[in-house]
């Protein structure tokens, strides 16, 4: 496959948690590779510093203060872009509590972000683009936690888990229209959401750097080019697919 097929010149993409971490650096990346960017998250003022830098760069990008938790917010979003090419769904939250601990208002809260809000984003991007006749992309955000269960992990991992199925799914619904949809499930990977553990993600950091074969955890940016390459005619024979950016390293629990 020719470099070009990375080319987004002249095509748009959505992306959901553009403010921070993975998101971010997945919109500044499809902004690299040509395309017209609109980001989407709850957090103003780091959606704005992702727009500035997009732009900063040469860039095209807008932006869409919302929380994904609410369709018609999403929908209006959507219906604003002057046409849909790619649809990269990253927003998400992290949880963690004991099976015997977790309540029913955590579950409901990760579900609603990590499950819900994806779901959101694949549905209204699904129908613009059919409505268009637009033979795109959709990219969901799984996790390295759908491959094994984990202390803490029940949360976070049934959400990413769904993630999967819908990803899987919607692939054999949309193909007929030549909408692909694959995610992409990260291994452990430095961004805001997980520093926010301090001294506990410093200590996981060092085990899953010893156990990874490259000698280090992920960065925004590594998990990015997955984004890209499956947003672009590279992966044009792609679809219902999980691509595990993990540094060789699956959940090791």
């Amino acid at each position: 496959m020719p470099v070009t097929a990375y080319d987004l010149s002249g095509r748009t993409a959505f992306v959901t948690g553009a403010a921070s971490g993975i998101g971010r650096a997945s919109a500044v990346l499809l902004a690299e590779a040509g395309a017209t960017v609109h980001c989407a998250d709850r957090d103003a003022p780091r959606l704005h510093e992702t727009a500035t830098l997009i732009k900063g760069r040469g860039g095209t990008a807008h932006t869409h203060h919302l929380d994904v938790t609410d369709r018609a917010q999403l929908r209006r979003a959507v219906e604003s872009c002057e046409r849909l090419d790619a649809m990269a769904a990253v927003a998400g939250i992290m949880h963690s509590s004991p099976v015997l601990e977790t309540r029913d208002e955590d579950l409901d809260r990760v579900l609603a972000v990590n499950f819900k809000g994806v779901l959101h984003a694949c549905q209204e991007a699904a129908l613009r683009m059919i409505a268009d006749g637009t033979r795109g992309s959709i990219v969901t955000m799984a996790s390295g936690a759908v491959d094994t269960g984990g202390p803490g992990l029940l949360c976070y991992g049934v959400a990413k888990a769904a993630v999967v199925q819908l990803t899987k799914t919607l692939a054999t619904e949309v193909g007929r229209h030549g909408i692909r949809v694959n995610a992409v499930a990260p291994g452990w990977t430095r961004t805001p959401m997980t520093l926010r553990h301090g001294q506990a993600q410093a200590r996981t950091e060092v085990f899953m750097a010893r156990l990874s074969p490259l000698g280090r955890v992920g960065e925004p940016e590594d998990v990015a080019h997955a984004v890209l390459h499956l947003a672009s005619d590279a992966s044009s024979f792609t679809t219902g697919q999980i691509l595990r950016p993990n540094g060789g390293v699956a959940m090791p629990w």
